[in-house]
């Protein structure tokens, strides 16, 4: 249906083309540059590339220091490494004089697999997103991922970028808009809300196909911004539809769903159900497995949309 591709690859590749057209793209990573991918980067631009080793805390102080010289900063790991193990550095150096850091973090989520509990960061966007001047991206595919450092590059304050490490659907054309602090509204419809951000964002799509088969009209939303959320998009069709399902890889406290349900709370309360990891750690598996395991699926989704739909007071069947 949709072909797979890799996120790291194509943050890689956005790399590339910033430090071909930029001096002041400064790129750091711990140890991890052919995991990240930043190895690219440093083949073609070895003086603008820093592999800090496996000091992540001191690769996020340099990282603030070259970005109060001027440098544009990208600071690349895993996941679980780019925000608990450095949340003192980050909330301290960089997110408190808004300095111009991207965060960009590969192998977030239940998908990193067999690596298990310990490096499947699932409380990683929450932790983010509770930082004053962060901004928080979680790109849904391969395409998106480009564009979103593209962005990143003149943003003014840090950003944090979530990247996956299996290869995911390619959902978006080149010329799908992207704009930080946007979301894309993928499909319109009258019945139902779906919002997903990253992988879920195919998996939201995929349910707007079953539900189409039982007349069930969905709106489909790539939300890719969680902070700030783009809270005029959700309104909108929170108020059109009447009822909203929202679907993230992460634990349901602190990411998406917390963040649109404050949303509809304060302006506009509409049933709503989430769709995530619910409050626990992961395990090691098989991705896939793991995704069926802990309800990421389209079909999870569908129930979600009756559920909601029953409590507003339509459904079909």
């Amino acid at each position: 249906m949709w072909k797979k591709e890799s996120q790291r690859t194509a943050f890689a590749e956005a790399l590339v083309e910033l430090g071909s057209r930029r001096k002041d793209v400064v790129v750091l990573t711990a140890d991890l540059s052919s995991s990240v991918k930043t190895n690219k980067f440093a083949a073609r631009f070895p003086e603008h590339h820093f592999n800090i080793g496996i000091s992540e805390q001191n690769m996020m102080s340099i990282a603030a220091g070259l970005a109060g010289s001027g440098s544009r900063v990208f600071a690349s790991t895993f996941a679980v490494f780019a925000t608990s193990r450095v949340y003192d550095q980050i909330r301290q150096s960089i997110a408190w004089p808004k300095l111009n850091v991207n965060i960009v973090a590969t192998h977030a989520g239940i998908t990193v697999g067999g690596d298990g509990a310990s490096h499947q960061m699932l409380e990683d966007i929450a932790l983010m997103c509770s930082l004053p001047n962060m901004t928080v991206i979680v790109p849904c595919d391969a395409l998106e991922t480009k564009k979103a450092v593209k962005s990143a590059v003149d943003y003014n304050g840090p950003t944090y970028i979530r990247l996956g490490r299996s290869e995911v659907p390619t959902i978006t054309k080149e010329k799908t808009p992207f704009k930080i602090g946007k979301a894309t509204v993928m499909k319109k419809g009258k019945d139902i809300t779906l919002i997903g951000t990253g992988i879920m964002a195919s998996q939201c799509l995929l349910a707007a196909d079953e539900l189409e088969k039982e007349k069930i009209d969905a709106t489909v939303i790539n939300m890719s911004t969680i902070k700030p959320v783009d809270k005029k998009t959700v309104i909108k069709y929170a108020k059109e539809t009447g009822a909203v399902v929202t679907a993230e890889e992460h634990n349901i406290i602190g990411g998406l769903g917390s963040t649109v349900s404050s949303v509809l709370s304060e302006n506009i309360p509409v049933p709503m159900k989430r769709i995530g990891i619910p409050d626990i750690f992961g395990e090691s598996g098989n991705s896939e497995e793991l995704m069926e395991k802990y309800g990421l699926t389209s079909e999870n989704i569908v129930k979600a949309a009756h559920d909601v739909m029953k409590r507003r007071g339509v459904e079909r069947t």
